[in-house]
């Protein structure tokens, strides 16, 4: 029998884009500015580009203290660094509080019970895979908070829930968000078996932190997702330690997926072990 990375889906080959790029441009301009080809040649996930316009969709939901929450979809291209091209698309998950409040930022530990975030992980589930609209030959990554993903009943809710589609629909990979850190390795992984099946993956979203890649090397995470949003990377100097990040996590699994990384360090951040990136929205990279 083979590994059981072998088994999982994964990020990699499901959707590819020409690789003819026009002579001269600088490497990393090539790897994910803008496409210049025409667009008869788009790839079902969009120009060949770091950035592209999110599609997007926003419920509201009253919890059961009686606070009404907004909740907002948005799809986003996901890189393969090593093909500098778009494979997968992921849906990005922003919970704020009716009337502006600050912005929850996916984990809601303090201010929402558990029914309250396995009603929002439900209705995500719902939504995002139509926002997905997953071919035979796509995948597509679903946040989910790790308080339901551990819960007994919150599995059972899941799984009897969309998780029932077909695996024709393509890979359809969860990415378990908040708390992680306090989790023994040992029930991460316990958990997490019962949505690793042929078409399903986990995707472990941690704190951007090497002691925490390195705690869950026991978890047997085949992806790591690090949000690069609050890590300091542009500067040479920055970089290092960025690099140091990067190549804990690789060390602890065989994919590292970064979020919110900057253009420009696509290239470097593949070279420190990095397999894949959701970039920041910035400009177009000229020279």
């Amino acid at each position: 029998m083979g590994s059981p990375w072998e088994r999982q889906p994964s990020l990699r080959p499901l959707v590819g884009g020409d690789k003819d790029l026009p002579p001269g441009i600088p490497e990393e301009r090539r790897s994910y500015a803008p496409s210049t080809q025409s667009s008869s040649v788009v790839t079902p996930l969009g120009r060949r580009a770091y950035s592209t316009p999110y599609e997007s969709l926003t419920f509201t939901m009253v919890t059961r203290a009686r606070h009404e929450l907004t909740i907002t979809l948005a799809a986003q291209p996901v890189f393969d660094l090593a093909q500098s091209e778009p494979v997968s698309r992921r849906i990005r998950r922003t919970i704020r509080r009716q009337g502006g409040e600050r912005a929850l930022i996916g984990m809601g530990k303090r201010t929402l019970e558990p029914v309250d975030l396995q009603r929002i992980d439900l209705q995500t589930l719902r939504q995002g895979i139509d926002m997905l609209r997953l071919g035979h030959n796509d995948s597509g990554v679903l946040p989910l908070f790790w308080r339901t993903i551990a819960s007994s009943r919150g599995r059972f809710a899941l799984l009897q829930g969309e998780m029932q589609r077909e695996a024709t629909n393509g890979a359809l990979l969860i990415e378990v968000m908040g708390g992680l850190e306090h989790a023994a390795p040992d029930a991460i992984a316990d958990a997490v078996r019962h949505f690793e099946r042929s078409a399903q993956g986990v995707v472990l979203h941690i704190a951007p932190d090497v002691g925490a890649a390195r705690r869950l090397t026991g978890a047997r995470a085949w992806c790591l997702a690090i949000d690069f949003a609050g890590v300091a990377h542009e500067t040479a100097r920055e970089w290092e330690a960025a690099a140091e990040l990067i190549s804990a996590a690789r060390g602890a699994c065989p994919q590292v997926m970064l979020l919110n990384l900057r253009p420009d360090r696509g290239v470097a951040a593949h070279s420190a072990g990095a397999t894949h990136a959701v970039f920041a929205g910035m400009d177009t990279i000229t020279v």
